[in-house]
């Protein structure tokens, strides 16, 4: 078997992209998921992307995360976006079908500004918090995340008896300024830290802006510089969320089964 793929990042966070509008990668092969996302038998990725035809839609993406596993992914549907236009199925906008539901999108340049679904509610419990942003996240703030263990706090988190049995991403915020935080995330399906989560610095901004009575909240990851706008109500509730941050390619190539 030979696929043909191309490499994107979004914040440094990885994806194996392939247009599948001919719908012959075999979705159900876990194993070749995992295989294609592996860093030292593979191409290397926090995760893969299928680009497929959708009637009523620009397209539909189809995510999996580096062990097969599959959720929303808001850096991932940002280099859909991007890798779309790169295939001219799109220009400045973008309308497409993820795991969570339809999303708009737009494109200038390297930048994409991804619309998120709806959020209805944070819960808290103590200092932390839960969002559902299309993939579960707790948010926890700590005093200096440059210097947090992330992947051991993370995995304990993310394995507790608290989220059985699916788990949960686990994020970690210190705040910089009045309107910008500093975040740091452990993946669920990546198994450890990535430089970025689309979805996880969209939970964080939802929780600090919340808490700030903010619409808008500039992150800085591990992998660059993202901003979350959103609108918040009383109740706990956000509308109007976009993910704006550049999505680039990085390579294409071939990939060459020996099977």
């Amino acid at each position: 078997m030979e696929i043909s793929f191309y490499k994107y990042q979004g914040t440094g966070n990885d994806f194996v992209m392939i247009d599948d509008r001919s719908e012959v990668f075999p979705e159900g092969d876990l194993n070749l998921v995992q295989q294609l996302c592996d860093r030292k038998f593979g191409i290397g990725a926090d995760g893969l992307i299928l680009i497929r035809n959708k009637e009523g839609y620009d397209f539909e993406m189809i995510y999996f995360n580096a062990d097969g596993s599959q959720s929303m992914c808001g850096n991932g549907a940002r280099c859909a976006v991007a890798f779309s236009n790169f295939l001219e199925i799109v220009a400045s906008e973008a309308s497409f079908l993820a795991i969570d539901g339809p999303h708009q999108a737009k494109i200038s340049g390297d930048i994409v500004s991804l619309g998120m679904g709806e959020v209805k509610s944070l819960s808290n419990s103590g200092q932390d918090f839960f969002v559902n942003t299309g993939s579960p996240h707790h948010v926890r703030f700590v005093e200096d995340v440059a210097q947090y263990p992330i992947v051991e706090t993370g995995a304990e988190i993310r394995y507790s008896k608290t989220y059985e049995p699916g788990g949960t991403n686990v994020n970690f915020v210190t705040p910089l300024s009045s309107d910008e935080i500093h975040v740091r995330t452990y993946e669920r399906g990546v198994e450890n830290e990535t430089l970025s989560c689309g979805t996880g610095v969209t939970a964080c901004a939802l929780v600090y802006g919340y808490q700030n009575s903010l619409n808008e909240v500039n992150i800085k990851t591990q992998g660059g510089k993202l901003k979350v706008k959103f609108t918040a109500s009383a109740n706990g509730s956000f509308k109007n969320i976009t993910l704006i941050g550049p999505a680039k390619q990085v390579f294409h190539g071939k990939w060459k089964s020996d099977q």
